[in-house]
């Protein structure tokens, strides 16, 4: 039987430019962890130290997206070096701000500035759509890149965090902008693999946001990514009320580890289901998977219920991302695949602190309610969107085949 993730390494320079994008993809998971053990260290102060990362978090959140509407437009090559420039410096001012005690006003201003940073994953996507558009490949593909953005968050943050603690407090945000800066080197200076940049006309000239299948897709993805960011904190909640601190990595890790295996075996999948069918049963699975989480009553059970929840995360994330590849014209394909990430990293953000404040006020077991009201929000945005997301599909490409 053929390996399909070896079918699609075959075209020329797919080594090299997911290589160099794994790498430019680090600083994702790496730099606002970074940033919290920084400041934390140095101000004893978790408020200020998450307030930052906060910031940087939303405004990477907010201009990732412009930042790929304008590569749509200009290409990779002439935008991302210019963008990442800007991210990179401006986390290197952070860290001398830091370094120097200046005014906390200062870690605020150059935060929102080190979140020019490209959706480096949006960009690998974009040439595996420009390699595959149409072929079965591109799902295999798409599967593979969920698999290396649920390793990224495994490995980042340990690796941050770590190095913050065992070096100096700098050393963290400090090596995710040198992953930054080389990363995107590598990939921008690979230009046989860049896609072209496709004409657009006056009726293909706005926000991705202007169709309707584009936003009930982004509002079921901040469900997704509530789920995540509650998961999060609940774990760390249920791990310390357990008296076992150490084990909320554990479960933290085995729900990854669940989205990574199902991620890669349904990447080996050829299945003729049609696109929003199958996003609508990942998003109904979703949902149910969160019910058994509230039954958990120690470090074991919740281990195995999150397992069970992350086999759904990386599929029904992977189809997402065929739909919008589906649904988005060429010219707009990567603000498309952006706003896919970025709706789960504001999802993320608000489930971290829709978790916390549930946990607080009511315990933590009591946090998985955010997940389950994530989940049922996105069944509810995934069968409201239904038939315009059966409409917005073309029937040649409706199934992942």
């Amino acid at each position: 039987m053929a390996n399909p993730y070896r079918e699609i390494f075959s075209a020329p320079g797919s080594k090299a430019f997911c290589a160099a994008g794994l790498i430019a993809r680090m600083p994702v998971s790496m730099a606002g962890i970074g940033i919290i053990t920084m400041l934390a260290q140095l101000h004893g102060s978790y408020w200020l130290a998450g307030a930052v990362a906060a910031t940087f978090a939303l405004a990477m959140a907010l201009l990732a997206p412009q930042i790929s509407r304008a590569v749509d437009r200009y290409g990779q090559g002439r935008v991302l070096p210019g963008a990442a420039a800007i991210g990179v410096c401006a986390m290197l001012a952070l860290l001398l701000c830091s370094y120097l005690e200046a005014p906390d006003w200062t870690l605020f201003v150059c935060a929102g500035l080190a979140g020019c940073m490209p959706s480096m994953p949006a960009m690998v996507r974009a040439r595996w759509s420009e390699l595959y558009r149409g072929s079965p490949k591109l799902h295999t593909a798409f599967a593979f890149e969920s698999v290396l953005d649920e390793v990224c968050f495994i490995v980042g943050p340990p690796i941050s965090v770590g190095l913050s603690v065992a070096l100096f407090p700098q050393a963290g945000p400090l090596v995710a902008a040198i992953f930054m800066a080389v990363g995107v080197s590598a990939f921008v200076l690979q230009r046989k693999t860049e896609p072209p940049v496709h004409p657009r006309t006056l009726d293909n000239n706005g926000t991705v946001l202007r169709q309707g299948a584009v936003r009930v897709l982004v509002m079921a993805l901040l469900g997704l990514g509530t789920i995540v960011g509650t998961v999060d904190v609940v774990s760390v909640a249920f791990a310390q009320h357990q008296n076992q601190p150490a084990a909320a990595s554990i479960v933290l890790s085995v729900y990854a580890l669940g989205s990574c295996i199902a991620g890669l075996a349904f990447g080996m999948l050829k299945l003729k289901m049609p696109l929003p069918r199958l996003f609508l049963l990942g998003a109904l699975a979703t949902a149910i998977t969160m019910v058994p989480l509230m039954w958990a009553n120690s470090i074991i059970t919740l281990a195995a219920a999150m397992f069970v929840a992350g086999l759904f995360f990386a599929p029904t994330l992977i189809t997402a991302m065929a739909l919008v590849e589906n649904i988005v014209a060429p010219a707009k394909l990567t603000e498309g695949l952006t706003w896919m990430i970025t709706g789960l990293g504001i999802g993320a953000a608000l489930g971290a602190v829709a978790g916390g404040w549930v946990i607080d006020a009511c315990g933590a077991t009591a946090g998985f309610k955010v997940s389950m009201a994530a989940g049922l929000s996105m069944l509810l945005f995934a069968v409201l969107g239904y038939r315009l997301l059966q409409n917005s599909t073309s029937p040649p490409s409706r199934a992942l085949a």
